[in-house]
């Protein structure tokens, strides 16, 4: 089992405020939602944890060792799914599988998935925002990385491919811890074993729906 701690990070954009104290802890076998309105940081805190956005200031351990976002990506500790897609359209899937996995296992765990077998000799221009976004899943959540952060996943996807995608997140869960965020509220909450709302910068611990309404996420005539 691997530990990631996030203490106390902040940042701003000039005199604006984004996030003035997030803290939270993930273990492998965990998955955390994260919720909160446009503009709140929600995309920002991933990036900084990913290390593409710099923090103000950030203290992260895995397992007790320090963390550094900024040597993220070639150490290979936390994987990160962008909100906008990051394929090239022109090329096949057939042809992009091998640019992210050398092994042939895990190349046949990919194409040979009885969704992506039918659709590998398409495109990525070609593909519905369920099947691209299905892949990209797959593509990243079958990385060596123990943790694993999505940023809206759900969103616009078709109900099947929104299912497969949670069957997947819950089957690979055991062994890497995963953050969520995605304003398809319903569909996180479905796999998620903890969940924090960043509101006014800060983070607050929230168990089910009614508390999203409390907190003034959702409307209090929301179903």
């Amino acid at each position: 089992m691997a530990v990631f701690q996030l203490h106390n990070i902040s940042k701003s954009f000039g005199k604006k405020q984004i996030i003035t104290d997030v803290s939270l802890t993930l273990k492998t076998g965990e998955v955390l939602g994260i919720f909160g309105r446009n503009g709140c940081g929600k995309s920002t805190l991933l990036k900084m944890i990913f290390g593409t956005e710099k923090a103000n200031s950030v203290n992260i351990s895995i397992d007790g060792k320090k963390f550094n976002p900024s040597k993220n990506i070639q150490n290979r500790q936390v994987a990160y799914l962008p909100q906008h897609s990051f394929l090239p359209k022109n090329l096949k899937i057939r042809d992009v599988i091998p640019i992210y996995f050398q092994e042939e296992k895990k190349q046949d765990a990919i194409f040979y998935d009885s969704l992506i077998a039918k659709i590998a000799g398409k495109r990525i221009g070609e593909l519905s925002l369920g099947q691209l976004r299905y892949f990209e899943v797959l593509l990243v959540g079958n990385l060596e990385h123990s943790f694993l952060m999505l940023d809206e996943p759900f969103s616009m996807i078709e109900p099947l491919y929104k299912g497969e995608i949670k069957n997947f997140l819950s089957k690979i869960k055991a062994e890497k811890g995963i953050i969520i965020t995605d304003h398809y509220y319903e569909d996180v909450l479905d796999i998620t074993s903890q969940n924090i709302l960043i509101k006014d910068g800060f983070a607050q611990n929230i168990q089910n729906k009614e508390e999203l309404r409390n907190f003034q996420y959702l409307s209090k005539n929301s179903l």
